[in-house]
C-alpha cells in the first residue's frame, strides 16, 4: 500500500513539474532592449521616408490663389462654393504597374520610387506652364501594416501619419504575447512585386538602427512562437489522451486508498 501511495505521489509531482517547466519563461525571452543601460543616450541617424509603390492609392489636390485656374486639375463636389466655384477635394490616383499616375491635363507621370516631397516638386514643375505658384496637397491613402503571429491582437492597421515604427505597429496589436519571440521578428516587405524578408532583434538596442525599424506601406510583421509555445502545441495534440489516462490512474488509486 505504501508503494501505491508513493507511485501516485510521484505521478502527481511529475504532472505539476511538467506543467511548470512548459509554462515558465526566461526574462531574456521577453524583455525588450536588454543591453540598454540606465540613462544611456543613444544618438541614431536611422531615418526613413516612404516612397511610392505600385498599387499605392494617393490623394492629390491642387490649389492656387485663382480657384478657376485649378479646376482642370482637380475633382470637384457638386455643391457650389464662394464665387460659384465648386469645392475641390482630393482626387485618388492609383500607381499603375508602370509606376505612373494618370494626371488631368498632364497625362502619365511616373512617381514610383519618389517620396511625397519629391512628388510634390515634380507636380509643381509640370504645372508651372499652367498655374502660378500651385500648392500641392498629397496624402497616401492605403498606408496599412499587418501584424500577425504571437501578438495579443493580430490584424491589419491603418496608419494615419507618414511613418510608423515596428514598435508602434506592435503597440497597435496590443504588444507581443508572452510566448512570442522578441529576438527574431520577421518583417515582410514588398518592392513592386518582389518580396524581401528581414528579421529584427527587439531584445537589442541595435534594433533602433535596423532598416526595418521604420515600416513602409503594406509591410507585414510576423512574430513567431518561442520554443515553449511550439512544445505546448505539440503536447496539445496528445493532451486529451494523456489527461484521460492520468485522471483514470489517479482516480482509481484514490478509490483503492480510500477503501483501504
Amino acid at each position: 500500500m505504501n508503494t501505491l501511495r508513493t507511485t501516485v505521489g510521484k505521478l502527481v509531482s511529475c504532472f505539476v513539474i511538467g506543467a511548470f517547466v512548459i509554462s515558465c519563461a526566461s526574462p531574456k525571452d521577453v524583455v525588450y532592449f536588454q543591453d540598454a543601460s540606465n540613462y544611456e543616450t543613444i544618438v541614431s541617424d536611422n531615418s526613413h521616408t516612404n516612397t511610392f509603390k505600385v498599387d499605392d492609392v494617393i490623394g492629390i489636390n491642387v490649389s492656387t490663389l485663382d480657384p478657376a485656374a485649378s479646376i482642370p486639375f482637380n475633382l470637384f463636389s457638386s455643391a457650389g462654393g464662394e464665387g460659384g466655384y465648386s469645392q475641390p477635394r482630393e482626387l485618388d490616383y492609383i500607381v499603375d504597374k508602370n509606376g505612373e499616375i494618370d494626371f488631368p491635363v498632364l497625362g502619365a507621370i511616373k512617381i514610383v520610387g519618389l517620396t511625397p516631397e519629391e512628388t510634390k516638386e515634380l507636380l509643381k514643375e509640370k504645372l508651372q506652364p499652367y498655374l502660378k505658384n500651385p500648392i500641392i496637397n498629397l496624402r497616401l491613402r492605403n498606408f496599412t501594416v499587418t501584424v500577425l503571429g504571437e501578438v495579443n491582437q493580430p490584424g491589419t492597421y491603418q496608419v494615419n501619419g507618414e511613418q510608423i515604427t515596428v514598435l508602434e505597429a506592435i503597440g497597435l496589436a496590443n504588444d507581443l504575447g508572452i510566448k512570442g519571440r522578441r529576438d527574431n521578428v520577421l518583417v515582410i516587405r514588398d518592392f513592386n512585386g518582389t518580396k524581401v524578408y528581414t528579421r529584427i532583434d527587439l531584445t537589442s538596442k541595435e534594433a533602433l538602427n535596423s532598416p526595418e525599424y521604420y515600416l513602409t506601406q503594406n509591410d507585414v510583421v510576423y512574430v513567431e512562437p518561442n520554443k515553449s509555445a511550439v512544445t505546448q502545441s505539440t503536447l496539445d495534440g496528445r493532451a486529451g489522451l494523456t489527461v484521460s489516462i492520468a485522471s483514470l490512474i489517479i482516480t482509481t488509486a484514490v478509490i483503492i486508498l480510500t477503501r483501504n
